[in-house]
This record gives structure tokens, sequence and C-alpha cells, in this order.
């Protein structure tokens, strides 16, 4: 049983560090704010 808990945390350990090797963290602002502010803020913040 521990053999076995041991195995599917170092499974969760290995997928988090994929993920994050990936750039699924890498969302600096996220989209769901976007649609809260003027387009012409946007359009600066990408050409930055």
């Amino acid at each position: 049983m521990i053999l076995i808990s041991l195995v599917l945390a170092g499974g969760f350990l290995i997928a988090f560090f994929w993920a994050v090797r990936d750039g699924q963290y890498d969302d600096e602002y996220t989209p769901g704010m976007r649609i809260l502010l003027d387009e012409d803020m946007i359009d600066k913040k990408a050409d930055k």
C-alpha cells in the first residue's frame, strides 16, 4: 500500500514538473481579466 502511494505521488510530481517546464503556468495576465480593460490598454501591453 505504501509503495502504491509513493508511485502515485511520484507520478503527480513528474506531471507537475512537466507542466511547469512545458509553460502551462506562464500566463502573465489572465485572459479573464482582459475583457475588463479597454482595447487600447491591451494593445499597449502587447507591444511591450
